[in-house]
């Protein structure tokens, strides 16, 4: 692709080449996990969440309680992930661990793990 853009856009096809990496870090986890990282709606989900709670309340008296609040409603998505429906399997987290113990990884698969 910046092959191709590079006769008319030399500018972004040097941003392409220098953003490869990123652009395919997807590429560094497991097949089964590619469809829930590709999509962002999970993150969004959250968000609309956390501003409807928030919005519900209003005015917090201090800073604390808002952090305690947003804390609550994450702490409750990560109980719903771990007892409900999981967003990954333990077994696709554990190709993870086993890739990271056997050879050298880049920094976001090792976030993943």
């Amino acid at each position: 692709m910046a092959d191709g853009l590079a006769a008319r856009f030399p500018a972004v096809a040097e941003l392409l080449t220098e953003a490869e990496p990123d652009l395919l870090v997807h590429f560094t986890f497991p097949d089964a996990h590619r469809p829930r990282i590709r999509s962002t709606n999970p993150q969004e989900r959250l968000n609309k969440e956390i501003k409807r709670r928030t919005a519900v309340v209003g005015i917090f008296p201090t800073r604390a309680s808002l952090i305690r609040l947003v804390g609550m409603v994450l702490f409750e998505q990560d109980d719903e992930w771990q007892d409900g429906r999981r967003y990954f399997l333990p077994e696709s987290m554990a190709r993870i661990d086993a890739v990271t113990a056997t050879e050298e990884v880049g920094p976001a698969l090792l976030m993943a793990s």
